[in-house]
């Protein structure tokens, strides 16, 4: 399951778009500007995914059943996939076509000086609410990478989920900041509707991105190559293990990973030593990787696998 700090930040994070959504709404009855409610849908919009990625944490929580004996950790990546959906189908939708109404028929902003009031404490707010998630993602998951590549190597995708969201809206802050100032300055309300359209297309990529990625992960990513070249170090370190035929992983959830060896162990051992031996791998293992929650070697001869025109992973 998603740790206790992925939980803070998505409170945070929900807390905060549940006020700002409530400001704008406010805000865009007044002004009537495009700009102003697409920013509005999207504050909503990312409320409710907080509460969805927090359905999927309570959901995955759950122990395991003779249905499911793996556990029900793969429900957080369902829920992250049906997020970066809704923003897509909903918030970047919602925002484009709004946009659209607005240069068909466009008009004046009213009282402009509430929405400059309005969005700058809106970027208040999602400053603090992305620096704590941007905190988070660096603590946990970031460690030496670029920022890309650590999003695809992090197995925990409430952190980095809420990150791209808060980066997403203060993208789209800064964008509606920009349309109303340029369509006060040239007197083109049309441009309120390009802002609009132009934060509905911020969603869009935002939205295809997580979905890339939560896709990836609900369809069973394994650990990265340096984890498992550390597995193997401890396979082969173990007296009598002659050879590692073949190693798979899959994450079930950020702290929850199966792991399958198959070693090739000296035939000169007894079974009573190979049982000896797989428990000791096994137990360190673990205590190298305490995500590690399922561990299963078995113990076969490798010329049988390379017989059977299986590759040999020694």
């Amino acid at each position: 399951m998603a740790s206790s700090s992925s939980r803070f930040v998505i409170y945070a994070a929900l807390s905060g778009n549940l006020l700002i959504a409530l400001v704008k709404f406010g805000a865009a009855a007044l002004t009537g500007s495009s700009a102003m409610l697409s920013e509005a849908i999207h504050s909503l919009i990312d409320t409710g995914n907080q509460m969805l990625l927090l359905v999927g944490m309570r959901r995955a929580a759950r122990p395991a059943t003779t249905s499911h004996p793996f556990g029900y950790g793969l429900e957080l990546y369902f829920w992250t996939f049906v997020v970066a959906l809704l923003i897509f189908g909903v918030g970047a939708g919602a925002s484009i076509l709004e946009g659209v109404a607005r240069i068909r028929h466009p008009h004046p902003v009213d009282h402009v000086a509430i929405n400059y009031a309005v969005l700058g404490i809106a970027l208040v707010f999602e400053g603090g609410v992305w620096l704590t998630a941007l905190r988070e993602f660096r603590r946990h998951g970031k460690g030496r990478r670029g920022w890309i590549e650590a999003v695809r190597h992090s197995k925990d995708p409430t952190v980095f989920t809420v990150l791209f969201e808060d980066t997403a809206a203060l993208c789209g802050l800064a964008v509606a900041l920009l349309g109303t100032l340029l369509s006060q300055l040239f007197g083109q309300p049309v441009l309120d509707g390009v802002a609009s359209i132009l934060i509905g297309s911020i969603l869009a990529f935002t939205a295809l991105f997580l979905a890339r990625e939560s896709q990836s992960l609900l369809t069973g990513e394994g650990m990265a190559a340096e984890g498992l070249a550390r597995i193997r170090n401890i396979a082969l370190a173990e007296p009598g293990v002659l050879g590692l035929n073949e190693i798979r992983s899959m994450h079930f959830g950020p702290s929850d990973v199966l792991v399958a060896i198959s070693l090739d162990f000296d035939d000169a051992q007894s079974a009573g030593d190979v049982e000896d031996a797989v428990s000791r791998i096994e137990r360190r293992i673990k205590d190298s990787f305490p995500e590690i929650t399922h561990a299963f070697i078995e113990a076969q001869d490798g010329r049988d696998r390379l017989a059977a025109g299986a590759p040999r992973l020694a």
